[in-house]
């Protein structure tokens, strides 16, 4: 896995990012986004996955259909993730020996392997191997786990990390109606995309779970502190 020296261990929590290839956009569409949330849920299997192991594929079926189809072992928690337009965030926690190895190569082939055919390219989608950084202590964990879930309010406050905000008042809702992150999973009504992620992995560490206001003040110190490293 290139030169990443991080050693992936049961038990622990890792934030797990990879950006597209000359920071090219990943995602183009609703439905590209989609397929990275099935295959969230999909990949995270001990299980080999097969297009057979989804009736007739994941063509015929909706995000909703594919999110309810039960699996075995799972190889990670999944605490939160993001997606961007070029770029996704995932907070892991290995479940099994080389569980969040196994994770992140089923997710990046499957999805390079689609997004390829789709977009009739081909080669590399993503820069290299994924990155890694190991979630030490429970202050650290807070904080990413705010930045992570909190990360897409640049799509419409491009300068909130510097905390210039324009409007506050549509920030908030723009935060809240973004379907592609797992915010929603944790501060609006229940919805499908929730089996994407173990709420309960998260509360064992977080006895409350933030509001916007406090994720984006969060997110804004862990950005101003880490991000020249991500």
């Amino acid at each position: 896995m290139g030169d990443r020296i991080v050693y992936f261990q049961p038990g622990e929590w890792f934030h797990c990012y990879s950006r597209g290839v000359d920071k090219r956009r990943v995602f183009m569409s609703v439905s590209d986004y989609q397929r990275f949330q099935a295959l969230l849920y999909a990949c995270n299997n001990t299980d080999t996955i097969h297009v057979s192991n989804y009736g007739q594929g994941f063509r015929s079926k909706s995000l909703t259909n594919v999110l309810s189809i039960p699996r075995s072992e799972s190889l990670v928690d999944i605490g939160a993730y993001n997606l961007m337009p070029n770029h996704y965030h995932l907070l892991l926690r290995e479940q099994v020996d080389g569980g969040v190895t196994s994770f992140m190569r089923k997710i990046g082939t499957a999805y390079t392997m689609y997004f390829n055919i789709k977009h009739k390219r081909s080669g590399a989608l993503f820069e290299g191997a994924f990155k890694a950084k190991h979630v030490k202590t429970d202050a650290y964990f807070r904080r990413v786990f705010n930045y992570i879930q909190g990360n897409h309010a640049e799509l419409s406050e491009p300068r909130w990390k510097e905390g210039v905000i324009q409007n506050d008042r549509a920030l908030m809702e723009s935060l809240l109606a973004y379907p592609y992150s797992s915010l929603r999973d944790f501060n609006g009504p229940s919805r499908p995309e929730r089996a994407i992620v173990n709420r309960n992995s998260i509360l064992d560490i977080i006895d409350e779970i933030p509001n916007p206001r406090k994720i984006l003040e969060d997110a804004r110190i862990f950005a101003r502190q880490h991000e020249d490293g991500l």
